[in-house]
């Protein structure tokens, strides 16, 4: 049997390659990840798990001890300036404690692209492959290179499907006219699995995409599918910031995030060699508009699998803070009986708030609130849900994140939105009423002055909040 490591397991492309790997036969799987709580209880239970991450010694140890072959899905997209710093520790680490423990094989994914046009955040994701393929005498590496990666809840497939959605007529920036070739994400994990069991005869990069298109061209072909009809007309004066701007305002991007984007679409991300056809011959990548069309079906049948800030590093999508919510100073609590409703309605009716569904009465001070956050770099309210009858650890709920969730019992929100100090909504089912708790632990005078400022919004906000939950649940089926 065959021995797996997954670095990555709770980002977007780990969680679909995880749950391809679990219906296949002879695999013995194991995931380093930085919080076991973000994998689903039915998970665990099939695989190994080792907390930790390529920072941490021991924990590489452990988590490759006895690996046949691991994969390497990590890049630090969402870290802060220091991200170049961060990849190149990562990947030398995460080699050398390959070849410690004897791993025959890396698998990496990385980005299509050449380093001397490449954005910096490309060009970190290829230093990243050649760190890995550095020492082929000792072990040896598949390196993937994918452009565009198209599925439900990728962060270029919610870029298109939202610019699409809300804009007829688009002015854009020269750079959607850059020729890249996008690829479906289940194509991606195909490629990826089969990687296991191919006899690659030494070290070697695996280019990977379907049809050559522009970004403009991709954005047309969306809307038809959608049954859309749109205009773009590219001007030369859109800056990377001022295109970087508009992403924010229309897609659930946060800013940091949508200038690296809009940085790596400045130059051409194409496939530069036949080896996928060569070793993969029974992998036919799908067409632009199929994969369009699945993308759409998953999330009209709310069966989006994982989302692009599942998890990534730094600021965007972790948790790591959900145990500070007992150092919280300052609180706003709401005691509302339950009225008849159970405990099994009222966790319905709490799991069901934000993305389409609002947040009640007073939605437009979310949407203002939301709003201020966007425009001062944040996630604001568009990020949404993943899907809109379940909720798991690590999911994002519009610019809150799910740090813990006990079922009938606790529903633990951690802020993600732009504050002066860290916030947490919580919701507590007792026997006779629902507790909500507003926890903040200000940052200086200027996080005190900001939560009595916003006190009196409170007081109609989450009052209304809590009894509107309560209200729902007893309208539920029990």
């Amino acid at each position: 049997m065959k021995k797996i490591l997954i670095t990555g397991a709770t980002g977007y492309i780990g969680r679909r390659l995880l749950e391809r790997l679990l219906r296949e036969d002879g695999l013995q799987i194991r995931l380093l990840v930085r919080s076991k709580r973000k994998l689903r209880p039915d998970t665990v239970d099939k695989v190994e798990v080792v907390e930790g991450d390529t920072f941490d010694q021991q924990a590489l140890a452990l988590a490759l001890k006895g690996i046949d072959t691991a994969f390497y899905l990590i890049h630090s997209m969402g870290a802060g300036g220091d991200f170049e710093d961060l990849d190149r520790m990562s990947a030398e680490n995460f080699r050398e404690a390959c070849i410690a423990a004897g791993v025959a094989k890396i698998i990496y994914l990385g980005g299509l692209g050449v380093k001397e046009s490449a954005s910096k955040h490309l060009a970190s994701r290829i230093e990243t492959g050649e760190i890995l393929s550095a020492k082929p005498e000792k072990i040896q590496t598949i390196w993937f290179r994918a452009g565009v990666i198209i599925g439900a809840g990728s962060a270029s497939f919610e870029i298109i499907r939202n610019l699409v959605q809300k804009l007829p007529i688009m002015i854009t920036p020269t750079w959607v006219k850059t020729k890249t070739q996008p690829v479906g994400v289940e194509d991606v994990v195909s490629y990826l699995a089969a990687a296991i069991d191919c006899p690659f005869p030494e070290n070697t990069i695996v280019d990977i995409g379907a049809e050559t298109m522009s970004f403009k061209e991709m954005m047309l072909a969306a809307g038809r599918l959608m049954g859309l009809k749109r205009w773009m007309m590219p001007v030369p004066v859109l800056s990377p910031r001022l295109s970087s701007y508009w992403l924010i305002l229309f897609t659930p991007i946060p800013y940091k995030m949508a200038a690296a984007l809009v940085d790596g679409l400045k130059s051409e991300t194409i496939v530069l060699n036949a080896n996928a056809q060569k070793y993969f011959p029974q992998i036919k990548p799908r067409s632009y508009d199929t994969i369009i069309r699945d993308a759409l079906r998953e999330i009209e049948e709310d069966q989006v699998l994982s989302r692009w800030c599942d998890s990534s590093a730094g600021q965007f999508c972790d948790i790591r803070d959900r145990d500070l919510v007992s150092q919280a100073i300052l609180r706003d609590v709401r005691r509302i009986g339950l009225g008849g409703a159970t405990p099994d309605q009222v966790f319905k009716s709490m799991c069901a708030v934000g993305g389409e569904s609002g947040w009640f009465t007073y939605n437009f001070l979310w949407r203002i609130r939301g709003l201020i956050d966007k425009l001062v770099g944040g996630y604001g309210l568009s990020r949404g849900r993943r899907s809109s009858n379940s909720l798991r650890v690590g999911d994002a709920l519009d610019f809150w994140k799910v740090a813990d969730i006990k079922e009938n019992k606790r529903l633990l929100l951690l802020a993600q939105m732009k504050l002066p100090g860290k916030a947490w909504l919580e919701f507590d089912i007792q026997s006779d009423a629902l507790v909500q708790t507003a926890h903040f632990l200000p940052r200086g005078i200027l996080g005190r002055l900001y939560w009595y400022s916003v006190l009196p919004l409170h007081h109609f906000v989450f009052r209304d909040l809590a009894r509107k939950i309560v209200d729902q649940a007893n309208k539920l089926p029990r």
